[in-house]
């Protein structure tokens, strides 16, 4: 039977750890969410958005290497590393090249780690309605742990886990309720995720530049009527000097007389504004009463399919956020 694809459950972010004894804390990785599929014949990788990944993943290709169940569909995160943390900037590498060439150099580069923390099918029948108690367990008699591959970890003290996040500069944690069934194209709290910085996905509005380069990006959410709002500019991050090239490469094509945003950015006077063609991923400390991110760093530079996740839902504001500026 051909499996087809869902979307994942997906947790509420929250200001406070849960209590109790039914709740566990695991890691929350800075990579991509990924869903695999077996039919039992081949494997198919397929991100939240519903989009296959399968080829950018060549490692993953035989499930018969990280799974010993006849069919499954397993969930977790690819993750890879920059220095001695999980880089998005790091894992984009793996995740954007399309051709042959460019995949197979970037296999070589940059080694990925699928971190799986569920199961929904095994064996020909589904598993979604199960506690995660129970599915953690058929994760362990199922997944064949490796270099590559590793089964997330449960732990019980969740503050203890969230201090040792901080202290090693990472993204936060995700509690789950061990009772809780999987929700298939949900979101609810008995999944909770508590981050130590906020991150977003932003669409580029425009650029200004140092000499010739491009030293930082104008960026904007969309509300629910395709307008683009300013939420703030940014020029440091994890950007090397080779990125910063070839983003001034990619957007020189897109620039334009008018400007993209609803609302006017406070330092527009050297800007180049651009089509809203290319997107990034932005962690920042938390927002202004002006509604502009304060101390945002770039991420990661995303191509033009994710501008679908530049959207003002991201921060739990109205889709028809009010312009932070004049126009």
């Amino acid at each position: 039977m051909e499996l087809q694809p869902v979307i994942p459950f997906e947790p509420l972010a929250a200001s406070e750890l849960p209590q109790g004894g039914e709740w566990v804390a695991q890691i929350k990785w800075d990579g991509v969410r990924m869903l695999s599929y077996c039919d039992g014949r081949s494997a198919r990788l397929i991100n939240r958005r519903l989009h296959d990944r399968t080829l950018q993943y060549p490692e993953f290709a035989d499930p018969t290497a990280f799974c010993s169940s006849s069919s499954f569909i397993l969930d977790g995160e690819l993750i890879a590393f920059d220095e001695a943390r999980p880089s998005f900037q790091e894992v984009m590498r793996r995740d954007s090249p399309r051709t042959q060439a460019s995949i197979a150099a970037a296999v070589s580069r940059v080694p990925v780690t699928y971190m799986i923390f569920d199961v929904l099918y095994a064996e020909g029948r589904w598993v979604t309605d199960l506690p995660l108690s129970r599915r953690q367990r058929l994760l362990e008699d199922i997944v064949l742990e490796s270099e590559r591959v590793q089964l997330c970890r449960n732990f019980v003290d969740a503050s203890a886990l969230l201090e040792l996040m901080r202290a090693r500069s990472m993204e936060g944690v995700v509690c789950k309720n061990l009772n809780s069934a999987y929700a298939i194209g949900q979101k609810d709290g008995r999944w909770r995720k508590l981050k130590l910085t906020r991150d977003l996905y932003a669409a580029i509005g425009g650029v200004t530049y140092n000499g010739p380069t491009v030293n930082a990006l104008l960026l904007g959410l969309f509300d629910g009527n395709g307008k683009l709002h300013y939420i703030g500019h940014a020029g440091t991050g994890k950007l090397s000097r080779t990125d910063w090239r070839r983003l001034t490469e990619q957007v020189a094509p897109l620039a334009v007389d008018e400007m993209p945003f609803a609302n006017r950015p406070d330092r527009h006077q050297d800007a180049v504004w651009l089509a809203p063609r290319l997107a990034a991923k932005v962690q920042f400390l938390n927002w202004t009463r002006g509604g502009t991110m304060r101390h945002p760093s770039i991420q990661a530079l995303l191509p033009e399919r994710y501008l679908a996740e530049c959207v003002a839902e991201q921060t739990g504001a109205d889709p028809q956020m009010e312009p932070t500026g004049k126009r």
